[in-house]
């Protein structure tokens, strides 16, 4: 071989090596980055089953995941809900996050009888929402808080619950107001919360987070780490609790 050869050869795997060390060092920097962001979100991972009862008889169940995505964070859902009387459904919900909780989209689908859904956009306070119902065409509908911080609350989706708890700055306590959106019912709103301090539910204490609307009281049970363990909504009959 050539000297003008070798050095050729040389060249290229130098070239090869650096590349190769920018690929890594490129890797390293986004893991170290998610690593930053989850580090400083409100949200922490969790994964779970809940178990949903009515009057004291179980009519569903949801598996959800919390989990970081990218630079903010993912939360999905699935619930399948067979009420006494009435249709069996299964609903999923799909929201990216912030890591400070500002919602980025949310998507949703209800089957039953029919399929319905539909995508939300939220930037600057504002959710642009394409509501897709089956044999209708897309309805477009736009809600404005004044605030990106924006609670997504959506039928049959308690994981969303979860969020919401870590949403309320426990630090500073009282009463806390955030604005809110019920997508499958394409509703705003806003929702009041406060702690309730150390509560008890079948043998075991929890911490006690009072979600309260225009006609409704929820009360969250948590642990020590603020994760959803058990939701009741005593006007309803409703309960859902943490296998």
């Amino acid at each position: 071989m050539s000297t003008g050869v070798r050095r050729t050869v040389k060249l290229r795997i130098s070239s090869l090596a650096l590349v190769l060390v920018f690929a890594a060092g490129a890797a390293l920097t986004l893991t170290a980055q998610k690593k930053v962001s989850a580090a400083s979100s409100v949200f922490t991972q969790d994964k779970g089953k809940f178990t949903i009862k009515l009057a004291g008889q179980t009519v569903g169940h949801e598996e959800f995941e919390i989990a970081p995505s990218g630079g903010g964070w993912l939360a999905r859902g699935t619930a399948d809900i067979k009420p006494p009387e009435g249709t069996a459904s299964k609903v999923t919900g799909s929201l990216t996050l912030q890591p400070d909780g500002a919602p980025i989209s949310y998507e949703w689908t209800a089957q039953n009888e029919k399929t319905n859904g539909a995508h939300i956009i939220f930037a600057n306070g504002v959710a642009n929402i394409t509501l897709e119902i089956q044999g209708a065409r897309p309805f477009d509908q736009t809600f404005s808080f004044g605030t990106p911080l924006v609670a997504v609350l959506d039928n049959n989706l308690y994981h969303q619950y979860a969020l919401l708890a870590r949403l309320y700055d426990w630090s500073k306590g009282g009463e806390q107001t955030l604005p809110v959106l019920i997508p499958q019912e394409l509703t705003p709103g806003s929702v009041k919360l406060v702690s309730t301090g150390s509560a008890s539910a079948d043998g075991k204490t929890y911490e006690g987070l009072k979600v309260s609307t225009s006609d409704l009281e929820i009360l969250l049970l948590l642990d020590n780490t603020h994760r959803l363990m058990r939701l009741e909504v005593p006007d309803a009959k409703v309960s859902v609790t943490r296998d």
